[in-house]
């Protein structure tokens, strides 16, 4: 049977079971029978008795999918993408015979991975179930949620005569707050947030399937997460326009990155005991002639897989020492620069040749140098290339950066063996430090056990003047993020520190120096 045909015969199946479902049908059968022998006489009623049965076969008899049967009662908790366009185009078909409409929802939550890394898996199944429990209780009945991912949720909202942009956007708004409202994990308050990306089956052509539906709520759960944690994106035109765009940019991406439209960008760095810049982390940007800035995740995944990140750290290489010692002829005092590594880049055999090399060059100093690593691939790294190349980094002086310390479970023999000069605490244990006892705790375990061993740290994604100010009170070496500054081009760097070094002039110290 052609493909279309198995198709449309599943779906009208889908149609009869909605309709036939329930033992509410058999009240209509003697009316059925009734009117039958009163319109046509024997031959009616005969036709009737016959093909009541055979529409009742018909609706039992093909095979569906087991996520689309589920459907049809109620779905595990967890499915995959193929099962989630399933739940989708039946959500849709269930609309159109009812002439109502219907939207695809998809929350995206931020901190389930944080939380398996600093309590286990248990802890994190837990909070997954939490979640799930408060969305089905915000929900209707009829509506639909399962997950479709260790942290991502799919709502399909039952058959609606009225689902306008504002309709939804109020709903992913009680969503989104209920995810993010305080959870009590292992006896500490935890804090999630949500990305929501949805579209309406009203966006869509008549005949879009289930794909085109799930397909655009992605896009605009993507949109979502580009703008921040907590952002809620609908299905548009210019959400439409964009993934074509992204499409053609993936086609440029390897020419940007030769012609010199992906730079490094600077993020400042400050000391908490003196306010000044201890040193910048370049960060990777696209600057397009004819679409502007291009975020780092639309690109970096192309580069990736293309096989064209090691290249990626020879242009940031190159053109960080470049401004490093551009700045020191200015006179404007940047003690280092600090470079995120691939795990590509950290097999390489030339590595630490290549650094010596680029370093006396720019007639720099080693120790100007970062090498930004994450912690998953110094706790899961069994390569002895990127062990020897580690080592021989810090050997030569280069300054060693534990990248998203508290998410990759590395031990303290790794922060040995490695030799880690820096501790970056990752974003979740700051974020809301200065409201929340069970994360100053936390924080203060970090900074306790990184001063016993003799560790350098810094506090990734501030964003606040509270959390500035506390990670300085509890002993928190640096800090860095958006509450201090965005990440700029080189040259508005300089006029930054410039500015930041006028206002700190009398400005009394903070930090465990000064008390």
């Amino acid at each position: 049977m052609p493909d279309t045909m198995t198709s449309r015969l599943k779906r009208l199946k889908i149609l009869l079971r909605n309709a036939l479902r329930g033992a509410h049908v058999l009240a209509f059968l003697p009316a059925l029978v009734l009117g039958s022998f009163w319109l046509g006489g024997e031959d009616l009623l005969l036709f009737v008795a016959l093909g009541v049965p055979v529409v009742f076969a018909l609706a039992g008899g093909f095979e569906l999918p087991a996520s689309m049967d589920a459907f049809l009662s109620r779905p595990t908790d967890l499915t995959d993408s193929q099962g989630a366009i399933v739940l989708a185009d039946t959500a849709l078909i269930r609309a159109r015979a009812e002439s109502m409409s219907t939207a695809c929802i998809l929350i995206d939550i931020d901190g389930i991975e944080a939380l398996e890394a600093r309590f286990g898996d248990s802890a994190a199944q837990a909070t997954r179930d939490l979640v799930l429990s408060r969305l089905r209780a915000l929900l209707r009945r009829d509506d639909l949620i399962v997950r479709i991912g260790d942290a991502r949720l799919m709502v399909l909202l039952a058959p609606e005569l009225r689902l306008d942009l504002e309709t939804l956007l109020q709903i992913s708004g009680r969503i989104q707050g209920a995810v993010e409202e305080p959870a009590l994990i292992e006896e500490t308050t935890q804090y999630l947030t949500a990305a929501i990306g949805f579209c309406s089956s009203t966006r869509l052509s008549d005949n879009a399937p289930g794909e085109d539906l799930f397909a655009a709520a992605g896009a605009a759960l993507n949109e979502a997460l580009a703008n921040g944690p907590s952002a809620i994106r609908a299905w548009t035109d210019s959400i439409r326009a964009a993934r074509t765009a992204r499409r053609s940019l993936r086609s440029e991406a390897a020419r940007a990155l030769e012609n010199g439209q992906i730079q490094p960008w600077y993020q400042p760095q400050l000391c908490t005991s003196t306010g000044r810049v201890s040193g910048v982390e370049a960060l990777a940007r696209w600057v397009h002639p004819e679409r502007g800035v291009i975020a780092p995740q639309q690109f970096l995944i192309t580069l990736e897989e293309d096989g064209r990140m090691q290249r990626l750290g020879e242009v940031m290489l190159s053109h960080a020492l470049t401004e490093l010692r551009g700045w020191d002829l200015a006179g404007i005092k940047v003690p280092r620069v600090s470079i995120n590594f691939s795990t590509s880049e950290l097999r390489n055999p030339k590595l630490v040749e290549t650094l010596k090399w680029e370093i006396d060059r720019h007639e720099l100093t080693p120790q100007r140098l970062g090498i930004e690593v994450l912690e998953t691939v110094i706790a899961e790294t069994t390569d002895g290339i990127i062990v020897r190349n580690i080592a021989d980094l810090s050997k030569l002086g280069c300054f060693i950066d534990l990248d998203d310390f508290g998410t990759g479970h590395a031990s303290i023999n790794s922060l040995r063996r490695f030799a880690i000069n820096r501790l970056k605490i990752d974003r979740s244990f700051v974020t809301r430090i200065d409201r929340d006892e069970g994360q100053r705790r936390m924080i203060a375990a970090i900074l306790s056990m990184a001063d016993r061993l003799g560790l350098e740290t810094l506090g990734e994604g501030v964003e606040s003047v509270g959390e500035h100010a506390l990670l300085a009170q509890l002993g928190c070496d640096q800090v860095q993020g958006f509450g201090i500054a965005r990440p700029m081009p080189a040259e508005k760097l300089s006029t930054w520190i410039k500015i930041h070094n006028a206002r700190i002039a009398d400005t009394p110290r903070l930090g465990r120096r000064s008390n």
